[in-house]
Formats: C-alpha cells, structure tokens, sequence
C-alpha cells in the first residue's frame, strides 16, 4: 500500500481545521497508509531580521528531515512551486504508486514557509495558488486534494 506523508510546520489549534484534517485523514485511510507529523514553528522575535528568518528556517528544515522516511519522494508546497489540477496531481499519485516507491512526503512550512535547501531537495515543487493562504488552511486544503486524488484514480464520481 501507497505510505504518504504530510509534514507540517505548525500545530493546529482552532477546532474547524481540526475537524476538517481529521475527517479527511479518516477518508484517506482507506487508500494509504497516512502519516501527519506536525512540527514546532521554531520562535522568532516580533521584528526577525532576514538572518533570524533564515536560520529559523534551517533548523525547521533540519527538524523535517528527521521525519522524512528513507527512500521517499517529497513534494514541498510553497508560492514558486508548480501549479497542478487535481486530474494532474491524480495522475502524479497514480504514477508514483505505480512506480514501486513506497513514501510520498508532502511538507508545508509554517509562517516564513521552507528553507531553500529542502525546497532543492523536492522532486517537486507544488503551488496550491498565487494567492497566500494560511499554512493551517493549506494542511486541509492538501489533506482534501489527496483524497480527490484518489476518488478520480478510482473513478468514483466524487470529483465533479
């Protein structure tokens, strides 16, 4: 069975979000193995300077790492990322599982998005928008794109 991951910077506190990530993650388990790991925003003065922000990021990078299991291909979703449909993303999904990899890792950054490094890193870049969205917002946004992803690979007719 397909394993994804989603990585997050940031814990979800307001009760909408959490319910709305936690029925999706329900939905979802009938298709993968789901993983969600949420990460500490690492503490930053009201006024960080570049550097602050810059380092911040690194050891929020570095925290992601640590999570991010072997042999996995990670998707980082930040604004200069690609665009996909969700057709495109079904397609990138069904793809992946039929590749023979095991781990899809989605991460999104908390409110200073993702380091630089780990963005290289991806085998993907990915933009939900141009628009800026909350990062607690973009988890459901992303939680409920996997699951359309796997209700158009199936044919179901959930995505119209």
């Amino acid at each position: 069975m397909l394993s994804v991951h989603l990585i997050c910077v940031g814990k979800l506190k307001e009760k909408f979000y959490l319910e709305a990530s936690a029925e999706y993650q329900k939905r979802l388990a009938g298709y993968c193995s789901f993983t969600l790991t949420e990460l500490s925003e690492e503490r930053l003065p009201a006024n960080p300077s570049t550097a602050q922000i810059e380092a911040a990021l690194e050891r929020e990078g570095a925290a992601i790492r640590g999570k991010i299991p072997p042999n996995s291909r990670l998707v980082c979703l930040c604004v200069e990322g690609k665009s996909k449909s969700s057709p495109e993303l079904a397609r990138l999904v069904a793809d992946f599982a039929q590749s023979g990899q095991r781990h899809l890792v989605f991460v999104i950054g908390g409110s200073y998005g993702l380091s630089e490094g780990l963005k290289k890193e991806a085998w993907l870049r990915l933009s939900m928008s141009p628009m800026t969205f909350p990062h607690h917002l973009a988890r459901v946004m992303v939680l409920e794109q996997l699951y359309r992803a796997f209700k158009i690979n199936e044919g179901s007719s959930y995505h119209k």
